[in-house]
């Protein structure tokens, strides 16, 4: 029951942090993630897509905030984009990408414009706009047919017919350079059309890799106009010898809390790696400037790892950590090879061919802005703002929950394992401690009602409390938690029997003390030793609640930090003296009233787990750091 509200507790914060938690299991396993593929695209970056430049045959443009800086003169005039006299390569290569796209500019009431549909295909609008150009008339171009975009095929195509040019029909297609080149076998060159040589294809690759290399996104553009009878059946038909205009740079700048971000998952020992759909040289720019790679370390693309076996893939994924121009099914095997090597893989989407992926991850991250609702379906973590951030804060936030987690168990264990030890020990040592009565019978040093009490009143609120824990300030320097780790380790186990031990052994000391006879003889009656004995181990509980907030530092250290754990013990101190002076209670829990030196006794012998809890970590403590003196010595 305490682990279920925490954890649940644990989905509530991250929900208030944009990060939904579909299944409270995932909580756990999300603090264990030891690898995160990403994609690039509005996850690391704002999806804020700008052209800043162009790249056509005859040079190179410049698209600024406040206008259009090409290289030569432009005419604003309104010309076709095939047939007569072609002014600039410019104005076609931003007209054709508007019109290959699906995006329109809106305006608001209050005069403003923006871009509703994709960002990418949004930014040669808003780029066209500020060319200055004459807005193309609704009633001149007329979409009739599209051969959308695949993530397969990596471009689109739109036909379109221009009403005021003899309602000449014009195929226009945009995508990714590479492979629209691949179509290209002419290319606009100022007002003429001229083959694709060898020299001019050179350019355009060339173009486009210090686009790249600056961290700027590419798009090419290219047209044909159709002959009469061509219909858009399919697309390689038509999508052959094509016009090649020329190539667009978009910048679509980083978020600025992710590279703090990458930093420290990469301290927490997370491994990100980067998969996205841009140009290997874009991606690897990009991923130097965030800190996922050092300069130099390029990128694999989704042509390499076709060429790969499983066991070359499985090699390649031990030190690539960018991969670009990928397709869905690229991320399955990406996911299954790092699986193979033992690491618990958090994986982004937002395609529906993203979906195998997911399901196959460890933690299925989809994107709840972008993101389908198959992928929402089939993720197991929905980010509410598409921010890479939030998933290193998620991680935070459940490495957090399983300290919590062990620490309410190892309070738990060890007080339960305190009154099993009482009854156990009083149980062989009954003659030595003098609970024999005079038949010789045993005599318990608890009720069934007060360990039902203990357990029920006592244990619940601090362990619930405990849960609810600030998250230690080393949470994210330490190593991802290995999946064959144990929640409750040997070393636990052994200090639960320590701490138990300690508390029965004080519970039982006490009983001896109070009672007449045994090791202590005592003046007070069996009912007074057994409220006592009850008393110290529901105190020395609440001490071992203290405690059990960390295995190695001291509980001083952030001894106020929880209230609720304060409050808790507060709430518990109320109640067992309730059940200790309250006469409907002393009758119902077998209980007797205890003087204030009953009671200072009782302090005394409970706070014992405090300061043997507090030598142990000091001994601990030491030990390690003679370990540590002997390492340096010896590697010196």
């Amino acid at each position: 029951a305490v682990l279920s509200l925490v954890l649940a507790f644990g989905m509530l914060r991250m929900a208030r942090s944009k990060a939904i938690i579909k299944r409270l299991s995932s909580v756990e396993t999300l603090g264990s993630a030891s690898v995160i593929c990403t994609d690039k695209t509005g996850t690391l970056t704002r999806s804020e897509m700008t052209i800043q430049q162009t790249m056509t045959a005859s040079g190179k443009g410049v698209v600024s905030g406040v206008g259009y800086a090409p290289q030569g003169q432009i005419h604003h005039q309104d010309l076709p984009l095939s047939g007569g006299p072609v002014h600039s390569e410019n104005v076609l290569l931003l007209r054709g990408g508007s019109l290959a796209g699906n995006a329109v500019l809106a305006q608001q009431e209050d005069g403003t414009w923006v871009v509703q549909g994709d960002p990418t295909e949004g930014a040669f609008l808003v780029a066209e706009r500020k060319l200055d150009a004459p807005a193309r008339s609704v009633n001149r171009f007329e979409r009739v047919a599209e051969i959308p975009f695949t993530s397969d095929r990596k471009m689109m195509s739109a036909l379109v017919i221009d009403h005021e040019h003899n309602d000449e029909r014009l195929l226009i297609s945009k995508g990714a350079p590479d492979v629209l080149l691949q179509h290209c076998t002419q290319v606009q060159v100022g007002m003429d059309v001229v083959p694709l040589t060898d020299d001019l294809r050179a350019k355009a690759v060339a173009d486009v890799n210090e686009l790249s290399g600056v961290g700027l996104r590419t798009l090419s553009v290219a047209y044909r106009p159709l002959a009469a009878g061509e219909e858009v059946t399919s697309g390689e038909p038509l999508e052959a010898g094509l016009v090649f205009i020329g190539t667009v740079g978009i910048s679509d700048p980083p978020r600025e809390e992710v590279a703090p971000a990458i930093a420290e998952a990469h301290r927490a020992g997370i491994r990100i790696i980067m998969i996205t759909g841009d140009h290997p040289r874009t991606a690897a720019r990009i991923a130097e400037d965030l800190g996922i790679i050092q300069a130099g370390a390029g990128a694999l693309t989704g042509a390499d790892l076709d060429k790969l076996d499983d066991a070359a893939l499985a090699e390649a994924v031990r030190s690539t950590s960018v991969y670009a121009r990928v397709a869905p099914s690229h991320k399955l095997r990406i996911v299954d090879a790092l699986q193979a090597q033992g690491h618990v893989v958090a994986m982004t989407g937002d395609g529906v061919n993203d979906a195998p992926a997911l399901k196959s991850a460890d933690i299925g991250i989809a994107m709840g802005i972008t993101g389908t609702e198959v992928t929402k379906q089939a993720g197991k973590m929905i980010l509410a703002d598409d921010n890479f951030a939030t998933i290193v804060l998620a991680v935070r936030e459940g490495r957090g929950i399983l300290d919590n987690i062990r620490k309410f168990l190892r309070y738990l264990l060890s007080s339960n394992m305190g009154e099993v030890l009482t009854v156990f020990l009083a149980v062989v040592g009954a003659s030595v401690i003098g609970l024999v009565d005079e038949n010789g019978g045993i005599i318990l040093p608890l009720l069934a009602t007060q360990i039902l009490w203990i357990n029920l009143v006592t244990d619940a609120a601090p362990a619930i409390a405990m849960g609810l824990d600030p998250h230690s300030e080393d949470v994210m320097t330490r190593s991802p938690r290995k999946p064959s780790d144990r929640i409750i380790d040997t070393r636990m186990w052994v200090g639960v029997f320590e701490v138990g031990l300690v508390m029965a052994l004080a519970s039982l000391l006490t009983v001896d003390w109070m009672l007449p006879g045994g090791l202590i003889p005592g003046d007070a009656s069996l009912e007074e030793a057994r409220t006592g004995a009850f008393t110290v181990l529901v105190l020395a509980q609440l001490f071992n609640a203290l405690n059990a907030r960390s295995e190695s530092t001291s509980a001083f250290i952030g001894l106020f930090a929880n209230r609720w754990l304060w409050g808790a013990i507060v709430l518990a101190m109320v109640l067992q003296i309730a059940v200790v002076h309250w006469a409907p209670l002393n009758k119902a829990f077998g209980t007797s009233a205890l003087t204030l030196s009953q009671w200072g006794l009782c302090l005394a012998m409970a706070s014992l787990v405090f300061w043997f809890s507090e030598l142990r970590k000091l001994c601990r403590h030491c030990h390690r750091a003679r370990r540590e003196d002997r390492t340096q010595l010896h590697s010196s």
